[in-house]
């Protein structure tokens, strides 16, 4: 049927375009949803992926809830004030209510159960903290196999967003960030919030979303709050969908250019907690330096046919 794919969420308007996207493309077999704590609280981002779900018609589709905290210490504050106090604008309710109850045992229960029942190996997207998939690399060891691959959105090259060094996902739970992206257990591919940035989408872009239908009108309405942030965050009428491009990787492996590096995550409580400290040194000149312990190397997207890529995203929204 297509690419087998589980999305660990905590939507989050981009995260509500991410999981529009993977459940609207026919080359997808969508398995199920989990979610973390991340813009918005657990109850939250759960009520968020259901209501989503439904607006796309997918009650197929299982969700069960995550972890509601970091792995180890406290998390400091949500996103409200890019995502709005409901994660989406302020505008959750008018998505329909979902009738599909939560699975029980909660997110590491299913993806367990999903990974176990599949044919061949699944790509796992976590689009929020990493905590969930910590947790299940941890816990279930024997399952390492059964993943094809995990495309991350998370982590920056540059400078971060919530704080000066430290991208979202990441530092909301350095720890399970760590944990996942030097473990080497699973190939991984982290898309970072520098391309993502690249990747916005403009004014016209969303407008032509909004025109294209039922579908694209919901998801355009969810959009003020973030609209707002992103004008200043870019300083033009725009927005990030920085979710959504992990899923187009995850979609069509290769639409975002990727080189191997070196990566690490900074778990200190110094102004740089929860940095990934990518080495883009030439690899004649790294061979030279000793690489110090807990560090491997991770597929980092580092850049894309950025037109080609925002349209395969409105052609996949805009399908129906």
């Amino acid at each position: 049927m297509g690419t087998k794919l589980i999305i660990d969420t905590d939507p989050g308007v981009d995260d509500a375009f991410a999981i529009a996207l993977a459940a609207q493309s026919d080359d997808v077999e969508l398995l199920g949803v989990t979610t973390v704590f991340g813009n918005v609280p657990i109850e939250t981002t759960t009520r968020n992926a259901r209501r989503i779900l439904a607006l796309c018609k997918r009650g197929d589709v299982p969700v069960a809830e995550g972890a509601a905290r970091p792995l180890v210490h406290p998390h400091l504050r949500r996103a409200k004030y890019v995502h709005g106090l409901d994660g989406l604008s302020g505008r959750s309710a008018a998505l329909p209510e979902a009738e599909r109850p939560v699975e029980p045992g909660g997110a590491v229960r299913l993806l367990s159960r999903l990974l176990e029942s599949s044919t061949e190996p699944v790509t796992i997207v976590p689009i929020g903290p990493l905590t969930n998939i910590a947790t299940l690399l941890a816990a279930r060891p024997d399952l390492h196999h059964r993943i094809a691959r995990l495309v991350i959105m998370g982590g920056a090259l540059t400078h971060g967003n919530s704080s000066a060094a430290a991208e979202f996902n990441v530092w909301s739970d350095p720890e399970a960030a760590h944990r996942v992206l030097t473990g080497g257990e699973v190939p991984c591919v982290l898309v970072p919030m520098d391309l993502t940035y690249r990747c916005a989408v403009d004014r016209e872009w969303l407008d032509t979303l909004a025109a294209s239908g039922s579908l694209g009108a919901a998801l355009a309405a969810l959009t003020p709050d973030y609209l707002a942030h992103y004008r200043k965050a870019l300083g033009w009428e725009g927005m990030v969908l920085h979710d959504a491009v992990a899923v187009a990787e995850a979609i069509r492996p290769g639409i975002l250019r990727t080189e191997s590096l070196p990566v690490s995550v900074e778990t200190s409580f110094g102004p740089a907690r929860g940095a990934t400290v990518v080495d883009r040194r030439r690899p004649e000149v790294r061979a030279e330096t000793e690489v110090p312990d807990g560090v491997t190397s991770v597929d980092v997207a580092v850049d894309a046919d950025l037109d080609a890529l925002r349209a395969f995203l409105l052609e996949r929204l805009t399908l129906r």
